[in-house]
């Protein structure tokens, strides 16, 4: 099992399938992962195989730290495409999140008022008001909705504490199109449960969901790294394109990376 920790506030920058030219900056702690899922596909490992005693990074630390290495990269004309917020886990738990996104934007502004602000959110912190102003400051606001079946949910994503799917849909309306809604796609078993989300019982009201959040795009993706569960299986690539037909046809631009 190969995973991915990180051990700085700032990363990178490495090459986003997604985004381009990315510099990640994780408000989570170093050498650990800290995460309100427990996802079987997570790239950071499974929660209980990856706990620290390390603290949270300050706001000063991650600011200090993103300030050196931008000037260390832009000195060498190296100019990211996009900051995001990302890494061991889901940003938004940071209590100081709100705080770091106002300081990073005036970072950005200030060394690569180009670059584009992201973040890769598990959406389970969008039902707090202050969370989702914060998030309103981001160019690329990318919330995970993998299903609006809670049986695969907890199979899948596993929530870490209370998570109702409708409450989240309902919080995700609230953004008025501005977000991109985030979808792994993937086959496989895990204990005789069937992990294939391009059947028409997952596509079908997935679809529905994405008609009242109208998102300003969706994002399929499959496997692309080794995954800290075995068992899993990467989408079908055409399965994977006749979903993004049909979210097409509701109007909504979507990219596939297969």
């Amino acid at each position: 099992m190969s995973t991915i920790i990180y051990d700085s506030p700032v990363f990178g920058p490495v090459v986003s399938r997604r985004l381009g030219i990315s510099l990640g900056i994780n408000l989570l702690p170093k050498g650990g992962k800290v995460c309100s899922f427990d996802c079987i596909y997570c790239e950071c490992g499974l929660n209980r195989e990856r706990r620290t005693h390390n603290p949270l990074p300050t706001a000063d630390e991650v600011v200090d730290a993103l300030e050196r290495r931008l000037h260390e990269i832009c000195s060498r004309a190296l100019v990211p495409d996009v900051l995001t917020f990302a890494g061991n886990g889901e940003p938004t738990l940071h209590p100081a999140f709100p705080e770091i996104v106002e300081r990073v934007r005036l970072v950005r502004d200030k060394h690569c008022p180009s670059a584009k602000m992201s973040i890769l959110s598990n959406a389970t912190q969008i039902h707090r008001p202050e969370i989702r102003d914060a998030l309103m400051h981001f160019d690329n606001n990318i919330l995970k909705l993998d299903t609006v079946s809670p049986v695969y949910i907890n199979n899948v994503d596993r929530p870490q504490g209370h998570y109702d799917v409708e409450e989240q849909i309902r919080c995700m309306e609230l953004f008025r199109g501005q977000c991109i809604i985030q979808t792994m796609l993937m086959r496989g078993e895990l204990d005789g449960f069937d992990l294939d989300n391009t059947r028409e019982e997952y596509v079908g009201p997935y679809l529905e969901a994405l008609a009242r959040i109208k998102p300003r795009s969706v994002m399929l993706y499959t496997l692309a790294r080794e995954t800290p569960v075995a068992g899993l299986q990467k989408a079908a690539p055409d399965a994977m394109q006749d979903i993004a037909r049909r979210i097409r046809e509701l109007g909504i631009e979507v990219s596939v990376s297969c």
